[in-house]
């Protein structure tokens, strides 16, 4: 099927848009942002970010344009007086250990609920216990976390079979933290095999999964069942971005799609629907989802509408370093 060509005197067949509430940007993401931006302004560039501050490529060329550099290792970065953040996703302890033996400035830009869960875990491994990190392998925020504690201290599990599958040293002292970013329902699964099978574990007080993926997971819940098609504006490397995906699909909708931006989309794919829901993971900034509904509306006869799962008003200040009254000190 192909979609309409938006020619001039043709007229547009009607779409319906439901956006979905919460979407985009969190606390934790705009946290990070503003860090690297406040510290181009109080240090001048360049100031270094280790790994992409958040999972987004728009938002990390606009911060490269103003000065940032981003780099992988610490070793990529020259001997400097500039400031070194450390993204959002957090970082195994080694490596401010390796930027003050280099005598680096460093700004921890850590998101405060990826903090939390690198305090559990290191209070369940003071208290002796065996720790289950439930997440998926090679994400930074799973790299970070198994880096807080010494090598064998934390056991990754990925999916319900590794859950069956893992055999403890000891059934009666175990934890179990969890990736922030994860699938609500796929982590509860797992948590309910480690619950059935080891039922003295210990879990978070409050969940690890954070407010802003369990928010924008409803919200899509909500519009999926009621739309043709989904898109959720976000970067293929986003974990977050890609969980609303799959909650898409498996909430009905019949075609959901992960694009970084309007470029991307495809219109044959989309053919002649009539409704379509939008979300934009965490760290996507909101002009990214305005160029999607540009984009549809040079082609639709467009009619927007909101579907809200919750409000939210979570804010996280900036790094001590940053904040305006230690500045000025």
């Amino acid at each position: 099927m192909t979609g309409p060509s938006g020619m001039p005197g043709g007229k547009k067949p009607p779409l319906r848009i439901v956006l979905c509430s919460p979407r985009g940007f969190c606390a934790g993401v705009v946290r990070a942002i503003d860090s690297v931006e406040r510290a181009l302004a109080l240090y001048g560039p360049p100031v270094y970010v280790r790994h992409e501050i958040v999972h987004n490529r728009y938002v990390v060329d606009a911060l490269k344009a103003k000065g940032a550099i981003f780099v992988e290792d610490l070793d990529e970065i020259p001997n400097t007086d500039a400031p070194v953040v450390f993204s959002a996703h957090g970082v195994p302890k080694s490596v401010p250990e390796a930027a003050k033996a280099r005598n680096f400035i460093t700004l921890d830009a850590t998101c405060p609920l990826v903090t939390k869960v690198h305090r559990e875990a290191d209070i369940h491994f003071r208290r002796g216990r065996e720790i289950l990190l439930i997440g998926h392998a090679g994400h930074p925020e799973v790299i970070g976390t198994i880096g807080q504690l010494p090598e064998g201290a934390v056991t990754l599990i990925q999916t319900t079979e590794e859950a069956r599958d893992f055999m403890p040293k000891d059934a009666g002292n175990l934890a179990y933290v969890t990736q922030t970013t994860l699938s609500v329902d796929d982590t509860n699964e797992i948590v309910e095999v480690l619950n059935a099978r080891f039922p003295a574990i210990v879990g978070p007080h409050k969940e690890d999964i954070c407010y802003a993926t369990t928010n924008r997971q409803d919200a899509v819940k909500l519009v999926a069942p009621r739309v043709e098609a989904m898109i959720v504006v976000g970067a293929p490397n986003s974990s977050n971005s890609q969980r609303l995906k799959e909650v898409a699909e498996r909430a009905g909708c019949p075609h959901a799609v992960l694009m970084q931006r309007a470029a991307d989309i495809d219109w044959e794919k989309f053919g002649a629907v009539a409704s379509l829901g939008i979300t934009a993971g965490a760290s996507a900034p909101e002009v990214l989802v305005e160029e999607v509904l540009d984009a549809f509306a040079q082609r639709y006869d467009v009619r927007v509408e909101t579907m809200s799962a919750t409000e939210e008003t979570m804010f996280f200040p900036l790094p001590r370093p940053l904040r305006p009254s230690e500045a000025t000190e």
